[in-house]
């Protein structure tokens, strides 16, 4: 007998909306159909004609725990995802200690275990760690990276052959290098013409197009060379959507069509702020890669749209509003993002910039192909997936409002913006966000990686030391 069935919806799936019904038992989508015949069910939502999408999956968070839980935390994180209609993240390693092997991977996971309120998974980080990416990957990471290129928080810069033998490395995995592609010899020549100035704008002066388009060109060059597969994340630049579009349609240098191994991100911030945007935000602008001339966003949206871009990704990066409130060369970079990124892409979607089944590809569907979480049942509503799902009213447009957000950031970039937030979320079938949060802590799932092996986690991890600093 099925738990719980969702009447009344406008159902997105096999890529365009239903008027149908749903069922759910024991967390997973079992019947979706014109009418389902009346059954007992535990809970019976009637959606009064809302839009119903599949959860959404960001694949680039800072939740900041362990080492920086005063920014945020597995729980507020994961709170501020689920208000936001995300039901599944992937953190990133740069936490304090940075997620570099075996031990700070299994302390990271029972850490989330304990805390988040929904699924996720977690990337391991690279640096001097070579010999320990196969134990990573086989404890279970989504992915490698990011792998820095540029320095940017937490200090896990390395240089380009030491790249190159990571990928060589995650190849041999079968695993996917996630990167961060900022050139460091150029953010070292221009932060030099830049020093003193205290203009905010001045730190995207200091961190040019030219450096980011630098990066992702020898990235492409070396997965290509090493048959890798690299994600490359926060694109932000027309001339790095131009080379990715290049690369996946056969056309850098004579290696041939590279599109099954390079895939690539862009974040909210780079879609829907500019330079312009430094007069309002001032230091709370600072972010790696930073903001660009307006003239970048149509670049993004058009290779959004165009497939050359994936996926969309929050970045969520918080900080503090009083760490921010400094100089722009000692503000730490990042902005938060999770609790508000479907809310703007669905004003997007609104405004004619992306349509909504592409919509989904990019923040559902991709995601769960790129990082493995298909083999999760994460990424679209169907039979037999997970129970994951967003309940909109499409025609309730509000203002982003920081005080009404779950971050412990407490502030937002988009602080007055236009935004479509969601009436309900679901989470394996349980109703997780409805004008509250009504989750316990904890009952998120780890999803392992596709390189997980359950044997190999039976030999005890050495104790893990975390310094809340």
């Amino acid at each position: 007998m099925p738990d719980t069935i969702i009447k009344n919806a406008r159902i997105f799936y096999q890529g365009q909306i239903h008027e149908a019904e749903l069922a759910i038992e024991d967390g997973k989508v079992v019947e979706i159909a014109k009418i389902i015949p009346k059954n007992d069910f535990d809970l019976v939502i009637n959606a009064d004609n809302m839009l119903v999408l599949p959860g959404i999956i960001d694949v680039h968070v800072h939740f900041r725990e362990p080492g920086m839980s005063h920014k945020e935390d597995w729980y507020s994180g994961s709170c501020s995802a689920a208000a936001g209609g995300v039901t599944t993240v992937i953190d990133h390693p740069n936490t304090i200690p940075p997620t570099l092997d075996k031990d700070t991977f299994k302390a990271k996971q029972e850490l989330a275990s304990s805390r988040s309120i929904i699924d996720f998974g977690i990337n391991a980080g690279v640096k001097d760690n070579l010999d320990e990416l196969a134990s990573l990957w086989k404890a279970g990471c989504s992915a490698f990276g990011e792998i820095f290129l540029g320095e940017s928080t937490g200090s896990m810069t390395i240089e380009r052959d030491h790249m190159t033998a990571a990928l060589q490395i995650t190849r041999d995995l079968d695993a996917l290098a996630c990167i961060h592609a900022e050139d460091q010899e150029i953010l070292e020549s221009y932060g030099k013409l830049t020093k003193g100035n205290l203009e905010p704008e001045s730190y995207s002066k200091s961190r040019p197009n030219l450096s980011e388009a630098v990066a992702v060109a020898n990235s492409i060059e070396d997965v290509m060379a090493f048959n890798a597969k690299a994600h490359l994340c926060h694109i932000s630049t027309r001339e790095s959507v131009g080379l990715i579009r290049g690369a996946k349609c056969g056309d850098y240098g004579d290696s041939g069509d590279c599109g099954g191994t390079i895939t690539a991100e862009a974040a909210p911030h780079h879609l829907f702020l500019s330079n312009k945007d430094y007069d309002r935000l001032g230091t709370l602008g600072k972010m790696n890669p930073p903001l660009r001339k307006r003239r970048s966003l149509q670049y993004l949206w058009n290779g959004l749209n165009d497939g050359t871009i994936d996926i969309v990704a929050s970045d969520h990066a918080p900080h503090t509003e009083a760490e921010k409130q400094t100089d722009i060369w000692s503000a730490p970079a990042g902005v938060p993002g999770v609790e508000t990124m479907l809310p703007l892409m669905l004003l997007a979607v609104r405004r004619n910039l992306i349509p909504l089944p592409r919509m989904v590809e990019v923040m559902c569907t991709n995601p769960a192909m790129i990082f493995g979480l298909t083999n999760h049942r994460k990424g679209a509503i169907w039979k037999g997936f997970d129970a994951d799902l967003v309940l909109l009213d499409t025609a309730n447009i509000s203002e982003v409002d920081a005080d009404k957000l779950h971050s412990k950031a407490g502030w937002s970039p988009y602080e007055g913006m236009e935004a479509i937030f969601p009436v309900m979320t679901i989470s394996g079938g349980e109703v997780i966000w409805d004008e509250g949060i009504h989750a316990k802590k904890g009952r998120g799932k780890f999803l392992p990686g596709a390189g997980y092996d359950e044997k190999a986690q039976e030999e005890p991890a050495a104790m893990c030391s975390i310094d809340e600093k």
